[in-house]
Parts: structure tokens; C-alpha cells; sequence
């Protein structure tokens, strides 16, 4: 039985379409009583992406693995490039590395970590270390890497992010990922250790003692600070060798993104790295000046998930509004093919990602028309493209894009 991945790539014709893929990440949310019955899309004044909608487009819901089970980023963004996340398993702390602009050598083993606070027992009482300022984190990973140069013989390389969010890379011999996560996932809960995923290995265990050892030394370090005492670890793996986008879909893809985890993402597919824009505006204006020397362009903005993760439904609904604000810059060389949507859902009410099917809006020549007024889930809902899997997302952009022949006689 043939493939379904090697009969798209047999139909996959080569065109001078255009493709933008712009993702509000964590956009998707739930009504909720508090909130009037409504989501942040439904109260949010979007007069450009209603202007947008009202052109004529196609709307539906995009399930990121399957039913019922909740992404993180990692596999949220993979489904949207069009792997599939069950078969691409890539750990947080390589796409944050890479992201960070960190070359990753064969046999590295990169963490994602986040600085967090620690009550006098322990226990972790803000896992986000209030999100301190950048300015503080490069502070305090410099503090680290001049005190932490190897555990035994593994060197360490300690490389600050945004805000709260670091990275550490352990580099030597007989190592190997994956490691389960420190983080106890909630507050009130001490930090757990890392342990190797089944089925364990000799280099899994010799990564496991490597940052247990690195905990030993580090913890002391930063005992003294008033809010980032402590730090958890995520996605403790090495990178995985995954096939280019340009070599699966035909398409000279670039990244605009401002946060180095999703610029990892994009990365690790083999996406061009723009750096430099800031804003969301500012994004858009160098979509403008990088429009004909790429095919595909993947826009990411962040503020939308950070909000939902705050429980802020005002946050998150101006957030929107500032995206809104901005699309006609973008719009100023509108793409053959537009896709709106989310990696995953973020509720205000939850706090965090979930398992609930995010809102996509597909705009093209070919896409058809709803008949829609707005981009909400609820219109989303009753839209053409119905509920579908993540991953065939860019399959859908493709065949908007006219880049697909027909199969069979």
C-alpha cells in the first residue's frame, strides 16, 4: 500500500504560488459564563480579519493529534509543518537550541529550562519565576556558566532566552536522550528528576546522572535570588533527523517568528531564519521585503497563548486586536494562499494548552466562501473544512495553491 506522504510528494507540481501560514499561537479558546459566553476571537474588534473573511474563505476545526489529547508546542507547530507528531518526536530543549541560534553536535543532549520559585521546603510556588526580565535571566545564566563548566565529563553550555526561559546543552560522550521532564507541571508539588524514557539505555542513564549533577551544583548558585531560586528542565532529548520542508512540499520556506523556540521549529525543518523584527508589525513589514525570495512563509505571533496561559481574557482579546491591527500591512501583497490559526487551543479558563480543536481560516482563489462573517470558533464550527487532523493543513494549503495533479485516470 502506497504511502500517503509519497503519493502527495508524486503529485506535488512546482508553481510560483505564494503561501503564508500565519499562527496566533494558543488562539483557540471556550465560552465560559465569566466571559459573557464568549472566546476572546468572539470579543475581540477585528474589523481587517472580518473584511477578510467577508472576501470570501473556508473555515473549520484542526485537531493537532487526535481527539481528547493535549499538544505542547513542539508537536502543535510539527502538525502544522505537515509531520505528523506521533511520527516526528522532537524534544523541547532541541528546538529551543536551535532556536536560540546553538549549533547541536551529534551525541548532544539539549534541555529546555525555565527559572522557578521555591519555598523553603522545596516545593515550586511559581513556575515561571514571575517572569523575570530577560535582562535578569542572561544575569543569572552567565552566573551559572562561569561556575558550571563540565559534571565529570560532560561539558554543559548554558544559553539564556527570553524572559524566564533558558537552555542547557550537555556535550560529550555516551549520551542520549530522552530524559522525562523535572517539572512537576503545577504548583506545590518539589521538582521531580529526570529519569530515562523506556526502554532505558547506558548513555539515557549517564544523561540522567549528568543533570542530576548539574542540579547539585547549580541549585546553590542561585539560592539566594528572590524569585528564580530554582529552574525546571523539559524536553530533555538529542535531535532526531527529520526531512526538509522544501524537499517534502516544493516550497523555499521562511520563518518570522520572535521567540526562539518556534524559530527552532522552523529551523529544524530546514526553514530560513529571518531575524530582527520584534513586533508583530514589524513582521509583517519584512514579509513585505522577503516576498519574492521565498515561497512559503510561516508568521508566528506568541502574545496570544502567553495570555490564555495567564488566565487574562482581556490580555488575550487585545492581543487579537493588535494582530487585526497590523494584518493590512501584510495584506498590502496578499498571498495566493492564507491560512489563520492556532498550534493548539490556550483557554483563559484553563491556563494552559488543551485538547480542544482550534480554529483555522483558509483564504484562496479556490478556497470558496463560508459565507461567515467573522473568524470565531463558533463560525469555525459550521465551516466547509469541517474537523480535521493538523497535519494535512499544509496539504490543503498545496492544493489551494494549484501545486497538486490529479491522481488517477
Amino acid at each position: 500500500m502506497k504511502n500517503l506522504d509519497a503519493l502527495y510528494s508524486e503529485l506535488t507540481l512546482k508553481t510560483n504560488a505564494k503561501l503564508v501560514l500565519l499562527v496566533l499561537d494558543g488562539v483557540g479558546d471556550i465560552a465560559t459564563a465569566p466571559t459573557g459566553n464568549m472566546t476572546p476571537l468572539e470579543a475581540a474588534k477585528t474589523p481587517n480579519l472580518d473584511a477578510l473573511v467577508g472576501q470570501g474563505c473556508a473555515q473549520g476545526r484542526m485537531l493537532p493529534l487526535a481527539p481528547g489529547i493535549t499538544p505542547g508546542s513542539g508537536p502543535g507547530h510539527l502538525a502544522l509543518f505537515g509531520y505528523d507528531p506521533l511520527e516526528f518526536q522532537v524534544g523541547r530543549g532541541v528546538i529551543e537550541a536551535l532556536g536560540l541560534g546553538l549549533e547541536l553536535k551529534p551525541g548532544d543532549v539539549a534541555a529546555r529550562a525555565n527559572f522557578c520559585t521555591l519555598d523553603a521546603k522545596g516545593l515550586v510556588t511559581d513556575r515561571r519565576a514571575g517572569r523575570i526580565a530577560t535582562e535578569v535571566c542572561e544575569e543569572l545564566c552567565a552566573k551559572l556558566s562561569a561556575k558550571i563548566k563540565k559534571v565529570g565529563d560532560v561539558e554543559v553550555i548554558i544559553k539564556a532566552g527570553k524572559e524566564h526561559r533558558f537552555v542547557v546543552i550537555f556535550r560529550g560522550k555516551g549520551l542520549e536522550g530522552p530524559l522525562t521532564s523535572t517539572d512537576p507541571n503545577r504548583e506545590g508539588l518539589a521538582l521531580l528528576q529526570a529519569m530515562p524514557e523506556a526502554p532505558q539505555s547506558a548513555a539515557q542513564k549517564k544523561t540522567a546522572k549528568a543533570v542530576a549533577d548539574f542540579y547539585k551544583l547549580a541549585r546553590p548558585i542561585l539560592a539566594g535570588q528572590p524569585k528564580a531560586n530554582g529552574f525546571l528542565m523539559r524536553g530533555i532529548a538529542h535531535q532526531p533527523h527529520i526531512p526538509l520542508f522544501q524537499d517534502r512540499y516544493l516550497l523555499k520556506a521562511a520563518c518570522l517568528a520572535v521567540y526562539p523556540m518556534y524559530k527552532g521549529l522552523a529551523q529544524l525543518v530546514g526553514m530560513v531564519k529571518i531575524e530582527g523584527p520584534q513586533t508583530i508589525a514589524e513582521q509583517f513589514q519584512r514579509y513585505l521585503k522577503e516576498y519574492d525570495r521565498y515561497d512559503f512563509f510561516f508568521i508566528h505571533f506568541k502574545y496570544t497563548d502567553k495570555y490564555g496561559e495567564d488566565g487574562n481574557f482581556a490580555a488575550k482579546t487585545k492581543a487579537i486586536e493588535e494582530l487585526d491591527a497590523a494584518l493590512p500591512i501584510l495584506l498590502q501583497k496578499q498571498p495566493d494562499v492564507l491560512a489563520i490559526t492556532g498550534d493548539h487551543s490556550t483557554p483563559c479558563a484553563i491556563k494552559g494548552h488543551s485538547w480542544h480543536p482550534q480554529p483555522v481560516l483558509l483564504h484562496s482563489a479556490y478556497s470558496g466562501n463560508d459565507k461567515l462573517e467573522r473568524f470565531t470558533e463558533t463560525g469555525a464550527n459550521s465551516g466547509s473544512l469541517g474537523v480535521f487532523e493538523a497535519k494535512y493543513l499544509i496539504r490543503l494549503m498545496q492544493a489551494n495553491a494549484k501545486m497538486f495533479d490529479k491522481f488517477g485516470a
